[in-house]
């Protein structure tokens, strides 16, 4: 009876390691076509054409702020400093107990107006808004509104008060490249599909030069776990979401970043304030209401790196994002789980649904599952050796190969790295990666399962920030 249980896990570890290979070779192939596509025809509506056209679709940049004191003024005149011809900032004062909104309205000499505010998606009272006296900042609308303990609530808030079709959310204290929305919306103008988002590459802002709200020097960062997401972040973006994005199959327009088509956001029912991964979850809606509506539709990815965000310096602080993640991935996946299987959901019902399943959501159970079992067999059964050696070589190999690809993929397109050394060091992190970073991650998500199923309160946590610097660390 061993014999046949031990016959049994080698040929489920062999097939599953077989499935995960030809996996992401197929997402490796689609994100290499679909990066050579964007690079052969980024040229075909040139910037300088969409800047100085009078049909450009206008763009409403929303960004809740919660006690953003310290930097906020700078933080918007970045904002207002966006190349694009036609848009709108719209900031929302989430309730700050602090001096938020005093600064704004002192810096940008605002003042209240009378708006008319329609709750095409229920929020939390809105106080006021506020527009500037002078026409240098004709650009910007301030809405304070009642904190309701949830970013979902103050974005929504922010919509129900924008001007324009399109939809930029993003979060403050990220620095946005100058021309991000020109490419952000260049696939709303393009396709002939009705595109109902676009995101973009995220970067690490750690040790980056920041001055008055601007990004003045990229640096590599100089903390080990801000390295590790560094790699993790050129991975997941160049090799996980341009391929999903191939194949229309993104479920994940980052918060930091997200462009959308407004009307179908508010149809969906914008953002879900109970949600711990609400981005992920307007995303899953909005491809539901195009499904039902039988309204033909796209998700594009633009594999650069528009927008650079700080990410957690320390372990705790990781580990508390990540479980926040983790509970937002199977919070989504169970409220929708009724779509699996259903041919009117397409390829939301038959791949997304399902991948996001096996391997996203139960990689970290399987991980943990196997370890186990392996540990049991060697101890007490006589088993193949070399067979779990070679197993485990080849799949931390070609985990190497992909990341390294990404790595140098990055470099020859984007030139992010200033010299050898810095690339040398990234190659090093993703070596010694499955050792040292990824068991945090592990740990972290289990841990957010747990909570999950026990039900434990759901909020965002203090995600403690270090804030920028004017010189490298």
């Amino acid at each position: 009876m061993m014999k046949i249980l031990l016959d049994i896990y080698e040929i489920f570890v062999g097939l599953f390691s077989i499935t995960y290979i030809l996996l992401y070779l197929t997402l490796a192939f689609l994100s290499y076509y679909g990066i050579k596509q964007y690079l052969n025809t980024k040229h075909f509506i040139t910037n300088n054409v969409l800047v100085k056209s009078n049909h450009i679709p206008g763009v409403s940049v929303i960004a809740p702020a919660f006690n953003e004191g310290a930097t906020v003024v700078y933080n918007i005149k970045s904002l207002l400093s966006l190349n694009y011809p036609k848009y709108e900032v719209v900031l929302i004062n989430d309730g700050s107990t602090d001096d938020t909104l005093e600064k704004l309205i002192r810096e940008f000499e605002l003042v209240k107006v009378d708006f008319y505010y329609e709750a095409k998606i229920p929020t939390g009272p809105v106080r006021g808004h506020y527009k500037s006296t002078n026409p240098i900042y004709s650009k910007l609308l301030v809405v304070d509104k009642e904190n309701r303990k949830s970013k979902a609530d103050a974005s929504n808030t922010g919509i129900n008060s924008t001007k324009y079709p399109l939809i930029l959310c993003t979060d403050v204290d990220c620095i946005l490249k100058s021309d991000a929305i020109i490419k952000l919306a260049k696939p709303f103008i393009e396709n002939k599909k009705r595109i109902i988002a676009t995101g973009a590459g995220i970067r690490s802002s750690n040790s980056c030069e920041v001055k008055d709200g601007f990004l003045v020097k990229i640096h590599f960062p100089t903390g080990w776990y801000a390295r590790f997401q560094e790699l993790e972040y050129v991975r997941a973006f160049l090799m996980g979401r341009m391929a999903l994005s191939q194949i229309n199959s993104l479920l994940l327009v980052s918060g930091a970043l997200g462009l959308f088509d407004k009307e179908i956001v508010i149809k969906a029912g914008g953002y879900w304030h109970k949600s711990l991964g609400e981005d992920m979850e307007l995303v899953m809606r909005m491809r539901k209401y195009m499904y039902e509506n039988k309204l033909p539709f796209a998700i594009k990815y633009i594999p650069e790196s528009l927008c650079w965000t700080e990410v957690p310096g320390n372990k705790t602080i990781l580990i508390r994002q990540r479980m926040r993640w983790a509970r937002g991935l199977i919070q989504t996946l169970f409220l929708h789980k009724n779509l699996l299987f259903k041919p009117k959901y397409q390829r939301t019902a038959f791949f997304i649904l399902p991948y996001f399943f096996i391997f996203e959501f139960m990689i970290p159970v399987i991980e943990v599952v196997g370890m186990i079992a392996t540990i049991l067999f060697l101890i007490f059964f006589e088993v193949n050796y070399l067979f779990f050696f070679y197993i485990s070589v080849v799949v931390y190999f070609f985990y190497l190969i992909i990341t390294i690809t990404s790595i140098f993929l990055d470099d020859v397109i984007y030139k992010n790295y200033a010299n050898a050394r810095e690339l040398m060091i990234l190659i090093l992190m993703a070596v010694i990666e499955p050792f040292v970073y990824h068991p945090v991650n592990l740990y972290a998500s289990l841990k957010g399962y747990y909570h999950f199923i026990r039900q434990k309160e759901q909020n965002w946590g203090n995600m403690q920030r270090q804030g920028f610097s004017t010189k490298p660390e």
